[in-house]
Formats: structure tokens, C-alpha cells, sequence
């Protein structure tokens, strides 16, 4: 059986190991941002087409469940200065599993990060004047993302 993956990862390479890791790794952390942004956004529509005085609010929220995507750009970016041409198999593994932790972090709280802030939509609805509290339980889903971030990095600097 060991015969059968080294062959498989030989065959590809370190290098694009290293470039696929990276690339799955952004991919969903953007895919989660973009579906938690989207959950948001949907009830900021609802929130700001009943009062259109709380849409810059209710835009506050939407791009919250964003960061997670900023976050695997950033350590795509500097995975991507690792690179090189003649990666060993190890190696280019090693970096793409250093930025596994943004992708799938980003990827599960960008998306429940879009359904909190989707639900402080209702805050904002109901009780403009508390707004402050749905930030701030959008924020400990962050804390999550930001471990995953920094997670990745430290992966790097070992790398």
C-alpha cells in the first residue's frame, strides 16, 4: 500500500503538492466566506429594505464572515514565497498541510460567522440601540478563524 501513494505523490511532484495545498486551502476558505456572507447578506437585505437607515449597520455585519477569505489569501500569499521548482515530496507536503488550518478554520466559521450575523440582523431589527451585542457575538466566532490563521502561520515558520 505505501508502494501505491509515494508512487501517486512522485508522480506529481513536490512543487505541485505544494501549489494544489495552497490552492484548496484558499478555495475554501473563500467558499466559506462567501457562504457566510451570503447568509448575512440575505437578512441585511430583509433588515435594510424594512428601515433603509440601518443598511450601513447591517453591511457592518454582512462583511464580517469576509475576513475568513482575506485570511487564506494572506497565507496563500505566503506559501506561494515558498515555492520552489525542485520541492521534494516531503516538503511540499509539509506546506500544504501548513495551510490546511486557514481553509477548513475559514471555511466552518465563515460560514457560522454568516449565520450569527445573520441573527444580529434581528438585534438590529428589533433593537437598533443594542447592535453592539450582535457584533460582539460575531466576534467570538472570529476569535476561531483568527486561531486558524495564526495556526497557519506558525506551520510556516517551522516549514
Amino acid at each position: 500500500m505505501d508502494f501505491l501513494f509515494s508512487g501517486f505523490f512522485e508522480a506529481f511532484g513536490g512543487t505541485a503538492l505544494a501549489i494544489l495545498g495552497v490552492g484548496i486551502s484558499v478555495a475554501l476558505a473563500c467558499i466559506g466566506s462567501a457562504k457566510g456572507t451570503g447568509i448575512a447578506g440575505e437578512a441585511g437585505a430583509g433588515v435594510t429594505s424594512e428601515d433603509p437607515a440601518k443598511g450601513m449597520r447591517a453591511m457592518m455585519l454582512q462583511v464580517l464572515p469576509g475576513t475568513q477569505g482575506i485570511y487564506g489569501f494572506v497565507i496563500a500569499m505566503m506559501a506561494m514565497g515558498r515555492i520552489t521548482g525542485d520541492m521534494s515530496v516531503q516538503q511540499g507536503l509539509a506546506l500544504a498541510m501548513a495551510c490546511l488550518p486557514v481553509g477548513l478554520g475559514g471555511l466552518i466559521s465563515a460560514i457560522a460567522q454568516g449565520r450569527v450575523a445573520a441573527a444580529s440582523m434581528h438585534i438590529l431589527a428589533k433593537q437598533p440601540s443594542d447592535f453592539s451585542k450582535g457584533m460582539l457575538l460575531c466576534a467570538v466566532v472570529e476569535f476561531y478563524a483568527i486561531l486558524s490563521l495564526l495556526v497557519s502561520i506558525f506551520l510556516l515558520g517551522r516549514i
